[in-house]
């Protein structure tokens, strides 16, 4: 199509959605159910409620049971199943997994991603979360991750915190959190530490690019193909922003790759002298006889998928955590118990996975945090075959699926006419322990193969951060502070997590 045309009906679009976008706004009563315009189908209501837009899905979905046709402009092949329905769930990604890949229409819209594990389908997703899942296992890596983890606990957070006490600041403690989870990444899958964890707080350009090119994804499931990929053509927009983010991504990682002299001198039989996961990566990668033409890019598009999952995942529930923590006092009081219980003899000590794991009460909050507000809100699928899914609706090839895990959380039907509190303990089983929910109806961590290789590694270093903050410190939210859903593929807060800390009494002290 020619760039004219573009143009043309770039033009139109617009001003056809500003007119409906405006009668929109002004109908004395609205519907919760999306209103299907002629020509431009649903997008005034998604602009409408872009602001909320986690929530605003959350209210038609559980209006229409749990599965709701999004209808896109007519020209825009943009029609959207979107669903909360756990049957649903299962059968997209557990039960019927072969006919859901990523597929190319995925690949495109998080084309950032190259040939990542987060992107890849077939023979290369398979050797790729085979490798991953061997390097995750090895004792090394689990003595690395413990390392990194303490350090950065140890000489990076809780310094700042304390200088951020004795100054009497209010912290934004979601900046803190996505600082100190990229840090850790960096240093696990990159092997070098940028350090953004530092009193004078630094500023990071792939660090703000990883969080921008989350929000220009979600903006992509909304805006008609051919009109965002105008965009990007003329370098306009979100569109911009996301070149920008993708070259300052580059230029970190091949700038780590280039420092790192493990990784310039693989060749041969090559002993370590110390565990590398990028090198020890790549040489597992080559053990599984695989020809890939440009093995630093898919080294890259791998990095880059390990290293949004690792920091934005934790930054997320931490936030969400404190969050929630701040607003139940009670919850706070019976965490900051068990942690006298079962820790305060090894104050000053670093904790191992085994004592963290007896709090039980601390697993069940945490469990509760990612419940109503999974780090992962929504995931994107089409299917290969035509298919019916257990709701009733047909899908086919072209049917773009949107699975609402921020939905599941908030639904009666699912956990309760209780399941917009805060209670932990609906996660404790009867004979002890913590109870299980099976993955299709608690899909913090996906479900079905897909379900993610970190997630013990996430609960040990999530336990780590929290009960260190929680033994040292009271949070307390800034009054008349905003906290909302961020629009983005990740559920950050939009303006952030503003708090003061208060200080335990002086005998907790390490």
């Amino acid at each position: 199509m020619a760039f004219h045309e573009y143009a043309t009906i770039l033009s139109v679009f617009f001003i056809f959605m500003s007119l409906l976008t405006f009668t929109y706004r002004h109908q004395k009563e609205r519907s919760i159910i999306p209103t299907n315009w002629p020509i431009v189908g649903m997008i005034p209501s998604f602009i409408v409620n872009v602001n909320r837009l986690h929530d605003y899905i959350t209210e038609f979905l559980i209006h229409t049971g749990g599965t709701f046709m999004w209808k896109g402009p007519w020209f825009s092949k943009m029609n959207m199943l979107m669903s909360a329905h756990p049957l649903d769930i299962q059968h997209v990604l557990c039960k019927n997994f072969n006919n859901y890949p990523k597929g190319d229409k995925f690949r495109e819209m998080f084309d950032i991603f190259g040939n990542g594990i987060f992107n890849s389908d077939g023979e290369l997703w398979e050797i790729n979360r085979k490798v991953t899942m061997s390097v995750f296992k090895r004792s090394e890596y689990h003595y690395l991750f413990e390392t990194i983890i303490w350090h950065k606990v140890e000489k990076g957070l809780l310094p700042l915190l304390e200088s951020t006490f004795v100054q009497g600041m209010e912290i934004d403690l979601q900046e803190i959190f996505e600082r100190f989870a990229f840090d850790i990444t960096c240093k696990l899958f990159l092997d070098h530490d940028p350090k953004s964890l530092s009193l004078d707080f630094p500023y990071i350009p792939c660090q703000k690019a990883l969080l921008d090119v989350e929000e220009v994804i979600v903006y992509r499931h909304f805006t008609p193909v051919n009109i965002w990929k105008l965009k990007r053509f003329l370098r306009w927009g979100d569109e911009k922003k996301l070149i920008n983010a993708w070259k300052s991504i580059d230029d970190f990682i091949y700038k780590c790759l280039a420092r790192n002299h493990e990784y310039n001198n693989m060749k041969g039989e090559h002993r370590e002298k110390q565990f590398v996961f990028l090198t020890t990566f790549m040489r597992e990668i080559r053990e599984e006889r695989c020809d890939f033409a440009d093995p630093t890019k898919l080294l890259r598009d791998t990095l880059l998928s390990l290293m949004i999952a690792g920091k934005d995942n934790i930054s997320s529930a931490l936030s969400w955590f404190f969050y929630m923590l701040a607003k139940n006092q009670n919850v706070e009081d019976k965490i900051l118990k068990e942690i006298h219980a079962h820790l305060e003899v090894k104050i000053g000590v670093r904790w191992n996975e085994k004592e963290l794991g007896q709090m039980v009460y601390l697993h069940g909050a945490i469990n509760e945090t990612l419940r109503l507000f999974p780090p992962v809100a929504l995931n994107h699928k089409s299917p290969l075959q035509q298919d019916i899914l257990p709701s009733g609706h047909k899908v086919n090839q072209n049917t773009k699926i949107i699975l609402a895990f921020y939905t599941m959380g908030r639904m009666k039907s699912i956990w309760g006419e209780d399941c917009m509190e805060f209670r932990p303990e609906r996660w404790f089983a009867k004979g002890g322990g913590i109870k299980h929910e099976p993955s299709y109806i608690f899909p913090a961590f996906n479900a079905g193969p897909r379900t993610c290789l970190g997630k013990d590694m996430s609960f040990y270093q999530l336990k780590v951060v929290i009960a260190t903050i929680v033994y040292h410190y009271h949070v307390e939210l800034v009054k008349g502070h905003s906290v909302l859903p961020a629009h983005a593929i990740v559920l950050h807060m939009k303006h952030g997590l503003k708090v003061r800390l208060t200080k335990r009494r002086e005998a907790n002290r390490i």
